[in-house]
């Protein structure tokens, strides 16, 4: 079937075929061979150029080798990487917020001599508690599994120096010292230890002071996704940075400025799997918007995929890409099945009645692409997310800006405290007040999380099929 979908993203079959690939790869390692197998599939894409259809079906193939190849090449990277047997004495440097645990202070750090990122865990004393990013260890712990845990009187701090690492550990690190900042500036507001929470969270992507109790709120209600930095979160700057750009005469130099900054934010914030994902099809949207093209595409989704998965194989696995790809996903395909011609001719003159009904549909259509996965991985539903979304999406974009304004008119701080503070009480109301919240102990197995998947787009595909209008 020659579907309008893939006439209009052509990207999309090679990003599936890549899927595969990293999928059979994951479990079985390509021999040497596959490399040759693939340059002479390649070679063959180069010569079949007159029948087109020999030439896509090479093309899945070339696609769907290097998938494989990657997957297996990383994995078994990952397995040469070893760790010493028994205490190994070692320097590193905190690159992360020190956060507080019942018994121990976590934080991540960088060996200084290799390189390598550990999760570490030291015993909680008034020494460990005032550990802060950038700080320089002298440690003596076991390694397993990239984490490390080391005893009171096992490790001692060294003068500050970031001696040992590349240029490019210490430009995060430099930018990860400027959020530290911002964070000490944010704890001069005098906000009550969930207030400074969430504005940590949705603002410099900091999670280290969220309390298991105000993660429930935020999770029971349907507002998880805001507290992590995403395509929501660089949606907003990217508004904010266009408004303020010197327009359409200079939009090359416009663009270009807008998508540094973004990539400067993403450094400041620390350059989590979510932001880097987002700040790439924020990327991919900028340069379509230079060429005119539909930026908001089954094509760009396609290719942001196709770019990150080549890079990072193992993205593939973590809930956040799936979660993030599946609802834009799923918007890209249902929203538009709410815009019929009636529907857009009534609301063409009510622009409050407009929004309202374009945030409704996009949170459906979100909701039908990750409610399955959620279901999966966490067991819940959450049966107020539209009325969530309506009061998280105008509070997150309301605590971006003031956030900013705030660093630099510390008065605008007390009205960003007090739309947190509201944010906090009406997710807590829904969470525990209104009935039935959320559903909870649903556990669908892998294939049964599949079936659904395969049931809505079926269900897709009759509605696309006999209505003309698609």
């Amino acid at each position: 079937m020659k579907s309008r979908t893939l006439q209009s993203a052509p990207l999309l079959l090679p990003a599936i075929a890549l899927v595969a690939g990293i999928i059979i790869g994951d479990w079985w390692v390509y021999p040497l061979w596959w490399w040759i197998a693939l340059g002479c599939s390649l070679l063959v894409c180069l010569l079949v150029y007159r029948w087109p259809s020999v030439q896509s079906l090479t093309i899945l193939l070339v696609v769907l080798t290097l998938g494989g190849v990657r997957s297996s090449m990383f994995r078994q990277q990952q397995n040469e990487l070893s760790w010493p047997d028994g205490n190994a004495s070692f320097e590193a440097v905190i690159v992360s917020e020190v956060s507080e645990k019942p018994k121990t202070v976590g934080m991540d750090i960088v060996i200084a001599n290799n390189g390598n990122h550990l999760k570490c865990y030291i015993a909680k004393d008034a020494e460990s508690l005032q550990l802060q990013v950038g700080n320089r260890l002298q440690l003596c712990s076991s390694i397993e599994d990239s984490r490390t845990f080391v005893r009171s009187g096992f490790w001692h701090l060294l003068p500050q120096s970031w001696q040992g690492l590349n240029a490019w550990e210490r430009t995060k690190l430099r930018f990860l010292c400027y959020r530290h900042t911002i964070l000490q500036r944010y704890r001069q507001l005098n906000a009550d230890d969930s207030q400074y929470a969430v504005i940590a969270a949705m603002t410099l992507g900091d999670k280290s002071a969220m309390t298991r109790e105000l993660r429930d709120v935020y999770a029971v209600s349907g507002a998880s996704h805001v507290l992590a930095l995403s395509g929501l979160h660089l949606g907003i700057i990217y508004m904010l940075l266009s408004l303020l750009s010197v327009g359409r005469r200079f939009r090359v130099v416009s663009q270009i400025f807008i998508v540094l900054s973004i990539w400067a934010f993403v450094l400041l914030v620390g350059m989590s799997h979510s932001v880097v994902r987002s700040a790439l099809m924020i990327t991919v949207y900028a340069l379509l918007s230079l060429t005119n093209r539909n930026r908001a595409s089954l094509n760009a989704l396609a290719l942001t995929a196709l770019l990150i998965l080549l890079f990072s194989p193992s993205s593939l696995y973590d809930v956040g890409f799936q979660l993030s790809f599946a609802s834009l996903l799923s918007i890209l395909l249902i929203q538009p099945l709410f815009e019929s011609p009636r529907i857009v001719t009534y609301l063409f003159d009510r622009p409050i009645l407009r929004w309202l009904w374009g945030l409704c549909t996009v949170s459906i259509s979100a909701q039908v692409g990750v409610a399955p996965l959620i279901a999966y991985y966490f067991g819940r539903f959450s049966t107020y997310f539209i009325l969530t979304n309506l009061l998280v999406i105008p509070a997150v974009t309301a605590i971006l800006y003031l956030a900013l304004i705030s660093l630099l008119l510390p008065v605008a701080g007390l009205l960003l405290l007090k739309i947190v503070g509201w944010l906090n009480g009406s997710l807590s109301f829904i969470a525990t007040s209104l009935p039935f919240a959320s559903i909870e102990g649903l556990h669908p197995s892998a294939l049964q999380t599949v079936l659904v998947y395969v049931f809505l787009f079926s269900i897709y595909l009759m509605i696309t099929t006999y209505d003309k209008r698609f």
